[in-house]
């Protein structure tokens, strides 16, 4: 076989078909991987999420994203905006909203935005994780005695120690010349 021959038993007219892009939402995802595996390119969705999706979509996991047929992505796209109809209460990423009360699971850039404001939220009420994030800690209870330090540099700098003394050894030896004239 030559080079230029697919081995992947793929056709020219295959490659033609193909979308390098699928546009869930506001996220761009590769076409050239299979589905499942181009749906945990988007934030919220990890692999068990993306199986669910394509359980629920009733598409082949392993086929290609971008040679799906239109019909077929927007079925997917579908059981995406709509998780919470196909995924058990437990399993979803926003349980008991602050505001609401309701579970929900959100995707794409809505996962940053809520992160967001959980986290001014926190800040606005004083409380211990909010003090942590103002003040630019670790905020889950990691140890911070030796890590984590953002002051400046840790231990000596030789470098700036041998300048130092060069620069004194020098003023030294001016005020030497100076003495002896």
């Amino acid at each position: 076989m030559s080079a230029e021959d697919p081995q992947d038993g793929s056709t020219e007219e295959d490659d033609e078909d193909l979308r390098y892009f699928v546009r869930i939402g506001q996220t761009d995802l590769d076409g050239t991987k299979s589905v499942e595996r181009s749906l945990t390119d988007m934030n919220g969705i990890g692999q068990r999420t993306a199986r669910i999706v394509t359980e629920a979509a009733d598409i082949d996991r392993t086929a290609t994203f971008g040679l799906l047929e239109d019909d077929e992505i927007d079925s997917v796209v579908d059981v995406v905006e709509n998780l919470d109809d196909h995924m058990p209460e437990w399993m979803v990423n926003r349980q008991d909203d602050f505001f609401t009360g309701d579970s929900s699971h959100i995707v794409g850039s809505e996962v940053d935005e809520q992160r967001r404001q959980d986290i001014n939220r926190m800040q606005m009420i004083d409380s211990y994780k909010g003090i942590r994030h103002k003040r630019g800690q670790k905020v889950r209870g990691q140890r911070t005695k030796s890590t984590g330090r953002t002051e400046g540099t840790i231990g000596v700098n030789v470098e700036r120690i041998k300048e130092e003394q060069a620069e004194d050894a020098a003023a030294e030896e001016e005020a030497a010349g100076d003495d002896d004239e």
